[in-house]
């Protein structure tokens, strides 16, 4: 009954944008991600100069890491305020412009250039406007995305993916009648049939 009982279970935007107003933000993981350094070679291939996709990106610290090995990252976050934080935290200058696609969509731009984050809805993005990556790392993205949006979400990632690309997915185990979510428990075999 367990994954029952989340799949009606809808996070409004406005409950996102709030959580970063009180900083209710568990999910942000100061250090980075363990799972990132252990499975890096994995996303990366033995190629350099990848174009790596966040969604939901928050203001994880790994943005900047990558950026810093030369990759140049693309993130999406409803929240302004995580990005600016994100910015700010690494002193990283940035400037501010309009998504001529996208009504309401800003992207902020690192003033080197390979740090791009768009501030809308994920589902306002496609390939034409932010282009195809050679990696992802979905760290709390899946597991955050309302259930019944889960096919529309891995279908957009799909097209969003180079033919090589690589995809790293952190997913959470646990007893879905004792949490109500997000993060969501998405079982490994909902999992295989989403990506196919």
């Amino acid at each position: 009954a367990g994954v029952g009982s989340q799949k009606d279970r809808v996070v409004t935007q406005e409950e996102w944008l709030r959580k970063w107003e009180l900083g209710n933000i568990g999910f942000h993981k100061e250090q980075g991600h363990p799972l990132l350094q252990k499975y890096l070679d994995v996303l990366l291939n033995g190629r350099s100069g990848l174009r790596i996709f966040f969604p939901l990106c928050g203001k994880a610290v790994e943005m900047k890491w990558l950026a810093d090995m030369g990759h140049s990252i693309v993130g999406v976050e409803v929240s302004e305020q995580a990005l600016k934080e994100f910015f700010a935290e690494h002193s990283l200058p940035y400037c501010e412009e309009a998504v001529p696609e996208i009504s309401g969509a800003k992207r902020l731009r690192s003033t080197s250039g390979n740090i791009s984050l768009y501030c809308c809805s994920i589902y306002d993005l496609s390939s034409s406007i932010v282009g195809k990556f050679d990696g992802v790392w979905d760290r709390g993205a899946l597991v955050a995305v309302n259930p019944c949006d889960r096919q529309r979400y891995v279908s957009l990632m799909i097209t969003l993916m180079e033919k090589n690309s690589s995809y790293l997915l952190v997913a959470v185990s646990y007893d879905s009648n004792k949490h109500k979510g997000p993060p969501f428990y998405v079982p490994e075999s909902e999992i295989k049939s989403l990506f196919g």
